[in-house]
This record gives structure tokens, sequence and C-alpha cells, in this order.
């Protein structure tokens, strides 16, 4: 049952928190507990202390929608395992929080919507019972874009009727980006070492570059899907956002299954391993990468030409590469993406419980919106729900030759021919620019270089962001993409990447960065 942030923390956290949790990653606590300089509860309270203090109070960063109840009795369960010689790995103990869209037995699963507040079907998705069964604590669920951004054309990203409007550590007037607004957000505040996140298109990639994460988007069919509330089983995924390239391969490493409910995930185990131990740096040296342009920010593109150095220096042979036109590829993903919803998110609504999920269709979704126009959509509608609701099934011709065009121009004609016509083992770009201001009005802003995680997501191939510093205060992200089952390449050049560059990005809870004196002028 959901338990109130605040009342939660109040009931478990201790007098004292451990000092700079807030700077913890995977693996340096994960040493920590080894070391017993700390133990699992101890942590675990002092995140929930954090989180009280600064989540819903405070800077109000709204990460975090609902907490685990059973947080801190979890915890002393590892700990005595700990203390009895039983370690699961390096996620033995550490608190990771999960996006609203990923089931956890005794949580609800919202998916920030109003209709999904009472859904708690008692039941781990392979996601949550993956990282139980490596010994990670489920701290809590996070707040995204409601239904994954996939409502309204004018959505604003980081607002869900169940938990509000997400705030950007790094100021907090500006977008988290979406999907997975919570996750970013709550990592970047140093609320939990790591999170998961899910992507459709971009979901992981640009709140992890808009807050100074690493976040990984994983080739699809190497994590199961099953029981995340989904928009599309040809381009969902689930995906590991942490600060650092190290932690994100343990966390990818934990999350790899086959599971029979999702049948893409049939070879999964073909491609496990521990991505994280494998990490070489040096790897990097003698890599052809392909190097994409685009963008005209002068500070985001010095970031951009630093970055590309780096790896010059590092003896990465870098090459310049053409995109493709790929004329039509959005337009036909859109057309899929709106066909699978209404299609799989029936599905998904056919298995919750009845008595806690009265909304058994999409049909049924667009009612209750409406009938709760107040709180469900008081600032953007649902005319992408609309738009799906009016497409027929997936037996379609239209949609079968929408689904052929988007996989062929970003896989084949894209992704693949940049790699080989190039002769470069992997691409780089712009991750995103700078987050832009959140916009009751106008809604998201996609400006400047963007559209990079667009081929990648279709074509279900990995896609890894990872810091290269501020731009006017902000955070933006450097992209590795490469085709599919590639993610130890990513991870290894961006791993390279990350050492050399030695940037530390850390938020300072600013409420804006559109201040000073520049802005007053001279009089």
């Amino acid at each position: 049952m959901k338990m109130p942030i605040a009342i939660a923390a109040a009931l478990l956290f201790a007098p004292a928190a451990q000092a700079g949790m807030e700077d913890q990653g995977v693996a340096s606590l994960s040493a920590d507990l080894a070391s017993g300089r700390t133990s699992s509860e101890k942590a675990v309270r002092a995140y929930l202390k954090r989180i009280a203090a600064m989540d819903r109070t405070g800077p109000r960063i709204n990460s975090i929608i609902t907490i685990n109840p059973d947080a801190v009795a979890q915890a002393r369960v590892l700990d005595a395992e700990r203390r009895a010689g039983k370690l699961r790995g390096p996620l033995h103990g550490v608190p990771i929080l999960l996006k609203d869209n990923i089931e956890a037995a005794g949580m609800p699963t919202t998916a920030g919507s109003l209709a999904l507040a009472r859904n708690d079907a008692g039941r781990d998705s392979p996601v949550a019972a993956a990282l139980k069964a490596k010994g990670a604590i489920i701290l809590g669920k996070t707040n995204l874009s409601e239904w994954a951004n996939f409502r309204s054309e004018r959505s604003m990203s980081g607002w869900s009727a169940v938990g509000g409007l997400t705030r950007n550590p790094y100021a907090l007037d500006r977008t988290t980006c979406g999907s997975s607004s919570g996750s970013g957000a709550a990592v970047a505040a140093g609320f939990a070492p790591a999170a998961i996140g899910s992507e459709t298109n971009g979901s992981i990639i640009c709140p992890s570059s808009m807050m100074g994460l690493v976040g990984l988007k994983p080739t699809i069919g190497l994590i199961p899907r099953t029981h995340i509330v989904p928009i599309s089983h040809s381009q969902d995924t689930a995906g590991p956002m942490a600060r650092s390239v190290h932690d994100v391969a343990i966390l990818f490493s934990a999350l790899i299954a086959s599971d029979p409910g999702d049948p893409t995930t049939a070879n999964a185990m073909a491609h496990a391993g521990d991505y994280a131990a494998a990490l070489d740096p040096k790897k990097i040296r003698g890599m052809r990468i392909g190097v994409l342009r685009g963008g005209a920010q002068p500070d985001l593109l010095a970031r951009y030409e630093a970055a590309l150095a780096v790896l010059k220096t590092l003896g990465a042979t870098l090459v310049e590469v053409k995109k493709p036109a790929m004329e039509g590829m959005s337009d036909a993903s859109y057309d899929v993406l709106k066909y699978e919803f209404k299609a799989d998110v029936n599905a998904y609504l056919a298995s919750t419980r009845p008595d806690q999920v009265a909304t058994r269709t999409l049909a049924d979704l667009i009612a209750f919106d409406s009938a709760q126009a107040d709180k469900e959509m008081p600032l953007f509608g649902q005319e992408i729900f609309a738009m799906a609701q009016a497409k027929a099934g997936l037996d379609d011709p239209a949609y079968k030759a929408a689904r052929e065009k988007s996989l062929r121009l970003a896989g084949r004609e894209g992704i693949d021919a940049m790699l080989a016509d190039n002769r470069v083992d992997l691409l780089v770009t712009i991750s995103y620019g700078p987050a832009w201001p959140s916009d009751t009005v106008w809604g998201d802003q996609y400006e400047g270089p963007g559209g990079s995680t667009g081929p990648a997501a279709i074509a279900g191939y990995p896609h890894l962001t990872v810091p290269m510093g501020l731009a006017r205060g902000l955070p933006v992200g450097l992209s590795f993409i490469a085709g599919a089952y590639a993610e130890q390449r990513l991870l290894d050049a961006g791993y390279a990447y990350e050492q050399a560059a030695g940037l530390k990005l850390r938020p300072d809870f600013r409420a804006t960065v559109d201040e000073g004196a520049a802005l007053e002028g001279a009089r």
C-alpha cells in the first residue's frame, strides 16, 4: 500500500544521516558496505532523510511518487545476509529507484495517471525481480511524464496528475525532459545511487543528458518488458540511469534476462555477462568513431568539440559522417507507436485487477480523463490517446507498412549504413541541447540539436549518453550509438571518455539560470 513520502520518511529515518550519501554511486556504496563503513539500513535511512528534506519540501524536486514502506526492513535482512557471508553481488544492499511504470509488489504502479492510482497487482516485473534477486533494495517509485509522454502533442515533460511537476536540480525552472523525469532528477539530487528508467524514444537519454547523468538505452530484447506499462512492443525498453558508466554497466548486467512473457527476450541470455568487469578504456585506441554534426548554440558546440578532442587524444580515429535523410522515418514510427499503444495498453489494462483499475481499455482511459479533466488535463489534453484509439488492429496493412518503413530507414539505411559506409565502429553526436524552461503554456520546446535518439530507438539499437559538461550552467551529454548488442563497445568508449574528461557534475538547486548582471543591461 502506498505510504505518503513525508510520513514514511518520518517513521523510518534515523536522527543522523550518513554524510555524503548524495555523492555515492553504486560501486562506491557497495565498497562502503563491503568494508563495514556503513550498512544498508543506514544508507536507506540516510536517503529517506534526504528525500524528506528536499523532494516535497526544500527545493521541492517532486521526483518520487511512492516510498517503499518495507525498505528499512529489507535493508536489515540484507545486512544480516552480509554478516552471514551470503552476498548476492555488487548490488547487495544498494537502494535503487524504479520509474513508476515498472511494477514492483507492494507499491502502486501509476504511470502518473489517476486511473492507475490503486494499481498494485502484488507482482514484480522481471526488472524488479532481477534487482531483488541481486540484493538491491527498491527504495521507491519515481515520477514520470504521465503515460510516458504519450498522451498529448503539447505535453509538459516531467508532469503527471499523480506526482505533479518534477524539477531539474540544476535549475528548478528548467525541464527534466522525459519521460524518465523523476528517475533522472532523483539520482541527480542524490536521493539514490541509481534508478531504472524506460525509453520508447529518448526517455532515458534526454533526462540523463539534461541532468548530468549516464544513461543507457539497451538493445531491444535484452531486458524484459513484462509488467511495465507499455507504449510500444517495438521500441520500449527499461534501462539504467546513474552517475558513472561503471555503475550503469553494473545495473545493465543485472537486468538482462529471458522471460516467457516477452518473446523478444528469447535469446537475451546469449548476451548476458559482467559488463562492468569487462570495461576496458584501452579499447578506444584504434576505434574508428563516426562524428555526426548539428546545432548552433556556441557553448554547446564548444563542449562537443572539447569532447571530440578527448576522444582523439585517447587514440580514436574520428571520421566525419553525413547523416542520411531518413525522410518519413519519424512520421512512420509515430504511426507505429499509435497502433501499438492501443493494442499494448489494452493488453496491459486487461492484466490488472478490476477491483483496483476500473479503466479496462484505452477507450475507458479517454472517458476517465474527460470526466476528471480538472485533475488529469489542467495543462494539456489527450489527442494522442484519441488518435491511437482510432487506429485499427496490428493486422492492418498500413501498420505493417509503417513498421517496415521506419525500421528500414532507421536501421539498414540509417545506422547500419552509416557504420558500414564509413567503416566506423560507432557513432558519436550531441545527445540534446541544454534543458529548456518548463512551460505550462506551450509545453515542451525541443529546440537545438536533438533527434539523436530517434534512429537507435526505432531500430532497437543501443544508445549511451555520458556527461560532457555544462552549457550556460546546464548539463549536456555526449551520445555513443552502434548496432544491435554493441553495448560493451559503447560502454568501453564511454568509460574511456568519462575517465579522461574527469568531469564531476553536481547540481546546486538554483532557482533559475536566467538571472545575473548580464541580463540587466548597462543602465
